[in-house]
C-alpha cells in the first residue's frame, strides 16, 4: 500500500502511514530482529527495513536503535509500537466486520417488539433464531408503536414486529399472521362461555382497555365504533395486559384480547371466562415492518417467511406476503 497524504491543521498536508509500514514496524517490534520479523509477516528483509525506514521518515522520529548485534525500540518506538498494534488490531476488527456483513444472518439484529406481541410470539421467534440463526446476534426492545416506528426511521431499529398495517411512508411491511378477538369477562357474567356472540354485544359492555399509546386500545375503540358504540369505554385502564386481566377477574369489566395472549393471560385467575365472537370475528393483523430499501431487505423476507413456517402452532390464521 503507497503512503497517501492528509491535510494538517495548517491548511498544508502531511504524510500519512501505510498500513504495509505499520505491519513491518509492529514486527520488529514484537520480535526485536529484522530476519524473524521478516519472516513472521511474509517479507523480505529489505523491504521490512524499507518499511521501517519510510515509517520512520513520515512520522518524524526514530522508532528503532539498531546495532550490529541487536535491535532495540527507542522511547518514541516503545510508546508508538502500542498505538501500531492498536491500528492493526482495528483493522483486523473491520475486516470480520465485512466478512460478517457479507454473510447472511450474522452480526447484530435490533428488533423492535409492542408489549402485545412481546411475551406471546417471543418464544416461537427466539427459538426459531436459535436454531435455525444462530450465528445472529439477536437485541430485542419492547416499545409501544409509536416509538418502534421512530427507531425504525432514525436506524436505532433494524426491524419491527407488531400490529399492521402502520401506513408510515417509507416502511415496507411484511404480513405474518391474522388472529381473532375473544372476550374475556368475570366468572359470573352473562356472555362469559358464549360462542357466536355478536359484534353489537359490545355496545352495552363496561369494556377495560389499555392506556393511550397502545396500539391494541386504538384497536379495540375501532372494533367497538364498528359495532355501533359511539361513546369511549375509558373509565379504567391499565399499562399492559396482564392488569387489564386482573382488573376483568376483579369484576371491574370485561376486555378484549388477542388469541396469542389469551392461554398466558387466563392461565393467571381462575376467576375467568372467554367469550368467542359470531364468525367474522373481530381480528387483528401481526407482520414485520423494515425500512424500504434496507440493506438487509433479503433476509428480513426470508426470516418473515420462516416465521410463517413456524407460527402454525398457534391460534392464528398464517398469511402470505402478498395478502
Amino acid at each position: 500500500m503507497s503512503v497517501t497524504s492528509v491535510t494538517g491543521g495548517a491548511g498544508g498536508k502531511r504524510k500519512q502511514p501505510s498500513l504495509a509500514q505499520l505491519r513491518a514496524f509492529a514486527a520488529v517490534a514484537e520480535h526485536l530482529h529484522f530476519r524473524d520479523a521478516a519472516a513472521a509477516i511474509g517479507m523480505s528483509q529489505p523491504a521490512l527495513s524499507g518499511a521501517v525506514s519510510a515509517l520512520e521518515e513520515t512520522l518524524g522520529v526514530t522508532l528503532l536503535e539498531r546495532t550490529t548485534r541487536k535491535v532495540l525500540l527507542s522511547p518514541a518506538g516503545e510508546r508508538l509500537a502500542v498505538r501500531a498494534k492498536a491500528v492493526l488490531d482495528e483493522v483486523v476488527a473491520l475486516l470480520e466486520e465485512a466478512e460478517a456483513v457479507r454473510a447472511p444472518f450474522t452480526g447484530v439484529l435490533r428488533l423492535g417488539v409492542i408489549p402485545t406481541v412481546a411475551p406471546y410470539l417471543l418464544p416461537t421467534v427466539l427459538r426459531l433464531v436459535h436454531e435455525r440463526y444462530p450465528d445472529l446476534d439477536l437485541q430485542v426492545h419492547e416499545e409501544q408503536t409509536a416509538n418502534l416506528v421512530e427507531g425504525l426511521g432514525s436506524g436505532r431499529l433494524d426491524l419491527l414486529l407488531l400490529a399492521v398495517p402502520l401506513g408510515v411512508p417509507g416502511v415496507v411491511e411484511l404480513p405474518l399472521f391474522d388472529e381473532d378477538f375473544v372476550l374475556v369477562t368475570p366468572m359470573d357474567h352473562g356472555l362469559g362461555g358464549r360462542e357466536g356472540i355478536p359484534r353489537e354485544a359490545l355496545k352495552e359492555l363496561n369494556l377495560l382497555l389499555l392506556d393511550e399509546g397502545h396500539c391494541l386500545r386504538d384497536q379495540a375503540l375501532d372494533i367497538c365504533r364498528e359495532a355501533g358504540r359511539e361513546d369511549a369505554p375509558v373509565t379504567t385502564t391499565a399499562a399492559g395486559l396482564s392488569t387489564l386481566v386482573q382488573l376483568v377477574a376483579g369484576g371491574l369489566g370485561c376486555t378484549l384480547l388477542p388469541r396469542t395472549a389469551l392461554k398466558l393471560e387466563t392461565a393467571r385467575s381462575s376467576q375467568l371466562l372467554t367469550g368467542y365472537f359470531a364468525s367474522p370475528a373481530p381480528t387483528r393483523r401481526v407482520g414485520l415492518a423494515m425500512r424500504a430499501g434496507a440493506a438487509r431487505s433479503a433476509e428480513y423476507e426470508e426470516l418473515a417467511e420462516a416465521l410463517r413456517g413456524v407460527l402454525g402452532s398457534l391460534p392464528v390464521r398464517v398469511v402470505s406476503d402478498g395478502d
